[in-house]
C-alpha cells in the first residue's frame, strides 16, 4: 500500500492574469479552418444569353432595306428625301411653273419654247451689239455640248428598264403567274380611271409631288405605316386565299414546262 505522504496533489488550473491598466485586449486571431473573404463571397452569376433578335414584323420594304437604299441611294435619293434642301426646291419650282404655265395660264409647249429661245436671243444679241459701242468685251457665252457619258448611261438605264417591263409583260401572258397578273389589271385599271380624270401634264405634276412628299413621310413615320399595311396585306391575303379556294384554283392552265438546267 501506497505512503500517502508520497501521493502528489493535483495543482489548480492557473488563473489568468489580468491585463495592466492601459494595456488593449490581443488580437483575436480567426480560426485556422475560416474561409477567407473570396472563398466566402458567393459565385458570380452566369451571364445571360443575349436575347435574339426580334422581328419587326412586316416591313414594305424588307426587314434590312432602308428608304434611302430603296430609293437607288445617290444623289436622286437625297433629292426625293429633301437631304438636298436646295435641288428638292428648285425640282418643285420648276414642275409647279410648268404646271401653271401649260394649265392656268393655257400655254402650249411649242408656243413657250419659241418664246423663250426668241427672248434669249434677242437679250444676247443686243448685249453683243451694245458692247461695241459702251467699248467693252462681249458676252462670254459658253459652249453647251451634252456629254457622251450621259447619254449612254440614260440610254442604258432606259433600255434595262423597258427590258425588264417587256419580260415581265411576257411571264404574264404566259400565264406562269397569276398574282401578277392581277395584281397588273387591277393597276391598270387604277390608272385608267385616274387618266380619266386629269391629263397627262396633271398626272406628271401629281406624281412629282408624290415622290417628293410619300418617301420623306414614310421615312419619318415609317413604324406606324407598316403596321397597317401589315394588317391590309394580311386581310388581302385571307381574301385571295378565298378567291384562289373557289375560283382560280378551277381554271385549267397548261402544262408548266421544265427549266433548262445549264
Amino acid at each position: 500500500m501506497a505512503d500517502p505522504a508520497e501521493e502528489t496533489v493535483a495543482a489548480p488550473p492557473p488563473t489568468p492574469v489580468a491585463p495592466a491598466d492601459g494595456a488593449s485586449d490581443p488580437p483575436l486571431q480567426p480560426p485556422a479552418d475560416a474561409a477567407s473573404p473570396e472563398k466566402a463571397s458567393p459565385p458570380a452569376p452566369a451571364p445571360e444569353p443575349a436575347p435574339a433578335a426580334r422581328s419587326r414584323g412586316f416591313r414594305l420594304l424588307g426587314e434590312d432595306t432602308s428608304v434611302h437604299k430603296a430609293l437607288g441611294g445617290g444623289k436622286t435619293a437625297d433629292v426625293l428625301l429633301w437631304k438636298d434642301k436646295k435641288t428638292s426646291a428648285v425640282v418643285i419650282g420648276g414642275a409647279t411653273l410648268i404646271w401653271v404655265l401649260f394649265k392656268v395660264l393655257d400655254y402650249h409647249l411649242l408656243t413657250l419654247i419659241s418664246h423663250v429661245l426668241i427672248g434669249v436671243l434677242a437679250i444676247l444679241f443686243l448685249w453683243s451689239k451694245a458692247t461695241t459701242f459702251i467699248k467693252k468685251s462681249p458676252p462670254d457665252i459658253p459652249l453647251v455640248q451634252i456629254p457622251e457619258d450621259l447619254v449612254v448611261n440614260v440610254a442604258r438605264a432606259l433600255h434595262n428598264d423597258v427590258n425588264r417591263v417587256l419580260h415581265l409583260f411576257r411571264e404574264i401572258a404566259m400565264g406562269h403567274d397569276l398574282k401578277k397578273f392581277l395584281g397588273v389589271i387591277v393597276g391598270l385599271w387604277i390608272l385608267s380611271g385616274v387618266g380619266s380624270c386629269c391629263d397627262f401634264l396633271t398626272l406628271i405634276y401629281i406624281a412629282v409631288l408624290m415622290l417628293h412628299t410619300v418617301p420623306i413621310l414614310y421615312d419619318k413615320y415609317q413604324d406606324k405605316v407598316d403596321h397597317f399595311a401589315g394588317r391590309a396585306h394580311t386581310g388581302a391575303r385571307k381574301q385571295y386565299e378565298v378567291l384562289d379556294a373557289k375560283v382560280l384554283s378551277k381554271i385549267p392552265r397548261g402544262p408548266v414546262k421544265p427549266k433548262k438546267q445549264n
